[in-house]
C-alpha cells in the first residue's frame, strides 16, 4: 500500500490528532512524555515493527519508511509529527521538513548538550544504534559540542539491544540475556571514567533500571542517565502553541496505535510498557 499527500500539512484543527512513529515500540517512551505534557490532545501512534530496527538499514530505506509513514499518518488527519525515533530523526527529518514545510515536526536528537553541561569530568557515553552513530548529523553534534565544552563523547554501538525491548525482554532478571547485553556495553564505558550515559535510543529508557543495576554493581559513583523525551514533549508543545494549535477542551482523549507487525505485540506493549490498552490496527505501508 502506497500513501501520497501533497506538501500542504494538516493545519486549521485543534481537534486534530498528533502523529508519532518509531521503527518499532521504542517511541511509547516519548508517547508517555507527550501523554504528561498535553494530556488532552489526540495521539496516534505508528511502531514500523516490521521494518525494525532501522539501525540496520540503509539512509535511503529510512527516509523512505519515514516519508511513507509520515503521508499516511497525514491521512489520518495529523496535525504534527513527532519522529520518536533517534536513527529516523537523523536519516530523514530534514528530508520531512522540506516535503512538508508547514507541518509542525519535532525529532529526537541525543542529548549531548545536556549531557555536557551535567557531567562532573566531561567524559560522557552515548550508547545508541549502529546507524545512529554514524550518522553526520550526531558526528557534527559531537563535534560542536566537544569544541564549545572540552567534553568527551565515547560512542557505544548497543548492537541488539532494541530489538530486545522490542521483545519486552527489560532486563528484570539479572541472568537474562538483556542484562548481559547491558554489562557488556556498559561495564567498559564505566571503566572509561565515564559519569554520563546518554539514552541515544528511544527504546533504551524502558530499560533504565536495567541500566542503574549494572552500574551500581561495578561502581558507587554518581552516573547520570540522559534522557531526551521530556525536552521533546516540551518542544512540541512550544510549537503547537506557536501554530495555536494546543487543544484545551478535550475531556477523553484518544489513541490509537497502528503497526506494520503484530497488533498483539504492539498492544503488549502498551499494556507492559505503559499500562494502556488502546486499539490497535495492522497495517501494510
Amino acid at each position: 500500500m502506497t500513501f501520497t499527500l501533497s506538501n500542504s500539512a494538516n493545519l486549521g484543527s485543534v481537534t486534530l490528532p498528533i502523529g508519532i512513529f518509531d521503527s518499532g515500540v521504542g517511541g511509547l517512551s516519548v508517547l508517555r512524555h507527550v501523554r504528561a505534557q498535553l494530556p488532552q490532545e489526540d495521539l496516534i501512534y505508528f511502531a514500523d515493527s516490521a521494518h525494525a530496527p532501522y539501525g540496520d538499514k540503509t539512509e535511503q530505506q529510512v527516509v523512505e519508511r519515514s516519508l511513507a509513514i509520515t503521508a499516511f499518518l497525514l491521512q489520518q488527519g495529523a496535525k504534527a509529527l513527532v519522529v520518536a525515533c533517534n536513527t529516523a530523526t537523523i536519516a530523514a527529518i530534514k528530508a520531512l521538513r522540506a516535503r512538508y514545510p508547514d507541518l509542525p515536526i519535532v525529532g529526537v536528537e541525543p542529548g549531548l548538550k545536556p549531557a555536557a553541561a551535567i557531567s562532573r569530568n566531561g567524559k560522557i557515553a552515548v550508547l545508541a544504534t549502529e546507524r545512529a552513530l554514524r550518522g553526520d548529523k550526531l558526528l557534527a553534534l559531537r563535534e560542536q559540542v566537544s569544541t564549545a565544552t572540552g567534553a568527551t563523547f565515547i560512542l557505544q554501538p548497543c548492537i541488539g539491544l532494541a530489538d530486545r525491548i522490542e521483545q519486552c525482554e527489560l532486563g528484570n532478571d539479572p541472568q537474562d540475556a538483556t542484562s548481559a547485553m547491558l554489562e557488556r556495553y556498559i561495564a567498559p564505558m564505566l571503566e572509561q571514567g565515564v559519569d554520563t550515559l546518554v539514552l541515544g535510543c528511544t527504546h533504551y529508557p524502558f530499560v533504565q533500571d536495567a541500566i542503574v543495576r549494572t552500574v551500581q554493581a561495578h561502581t558507587q559513583e554518581q552516573i547520570t542517565l540522559v534522557d531526551t523525551g521530556d525536552a521533546v514533549a516540551r518542544q512540541l508543545a512550544r510549537l503547537l502553541d506557536a501554530a495555536n494549535l494546543r487543544r484545551s477542551d478535550n475531556d477523553a482523549p484518544r489513541l490509537q496505535g497502528y503497526t506494520t507487525a503484530s497488533v498483539v505485540a504492539l498492544a503488549k506493549a502498551f499494556a507492559g510498557l505503559l499500562d494502556l490498552q488502546p486499539p490497535v490496527t495492522h497495517l501494510s505501508v
